[in-house]
């Protein structure tokens, strides 16, 4: 175990995510566990506010000063993936198990996960996440996050890691309804976590007016 997740969690158990081990602190977030599938029965949509810890921001900032293997984000329909400067110019990296930060991110993912099959019955079989930054002027129009034609990303997770971010910086999470109507600006600011229903609400990030940072992710129930 490393010694962020020593020092700040008493209860651990280890489980296994794509063939490597993972450290799940289940015990820790069964409030926010609670207070998400609670809001996604009602509203279908939920803003947390210091959802985890700084310690994780903190530290995803550090990892995120490394840009060398992050690629221009495509948009895709299902298997015909391109790049489309006029709807999304963020790019991203995808997240992995590495025993520190990450670890214990998808860990939290983890835990979410099967405390919403248990009490929803959704049938998510996995979480896939991605960093994505957002440079000065990038932004990404309005989109369903499910791929056209197929039913696949079920619930979708937004997690922000910007200290020190103001309104006037943009990028700011704007979030429509089914038919379009507005419902909430969400600013990026460092440990927001947004959730909703990935097939119930449209949304898109406003211009970007300094380097934006996030983790967006998506629970599946395809294989």
């Amino acid at each position: 175990m490393n010694a962020l997740c020593a020092k700040r969690y008493l209860q651990c158990a280890f489980v296994p995510l794509k063939g490597l081990i993972l450290v799940r602190m289940v015990p820790m977030y069964e409030k926010l566990y609670l207070q998400i599938t609670d809001a996604l029965v009602e509203d279908g949509f939920i803003v947390v506010k210091e959802a985890l810890s700084q310690e994780i921001v903190h530290a995803m900032n550090v990892l995120l000063q490394n840009e060398t293997n992050f690629k221009k984000a495509g948009i895709s329909g299902s298997s015909d993936l391109h790049l489309d400067a006029q709807r999304r110019r963020d790019k991203t990296l995808w997240l992995e198990a590495d025993f520190g930060v990450q670890s214990e991110f998808l860990a939290f993912a983890e835990g979410l996960r099967l405390y919403l099959n248990r009490e929803l019955y959704l049938g998510l079989s996995y979480y896939e996440s991605h960093f994505a930054i957002y440079d000065e002027g990038d932004f990404y129009e309005k989109h369903f996050d499910p791929f056209k034609g197929s039913k696949n990303r079920v619930v979708t997770t937004v997690y922000y890691l910007n200290e020190a971010y103001k309104e006037e910086d943009g990028g700011a999470l704007m979030v429509y309804d089914a038919e379009g109507n507005f419902i909430e600006k969400v600013l990026p600011h460092a440990n927001t976590l947004v959730v909703f229903l990935s097939e119930k609400f449209p949304h898109e990030v406003l211009t970007a007016r300094k380097k934006r940072y996030s983790i967006a992710g998506w629970f599946r129930v395809d294989k």
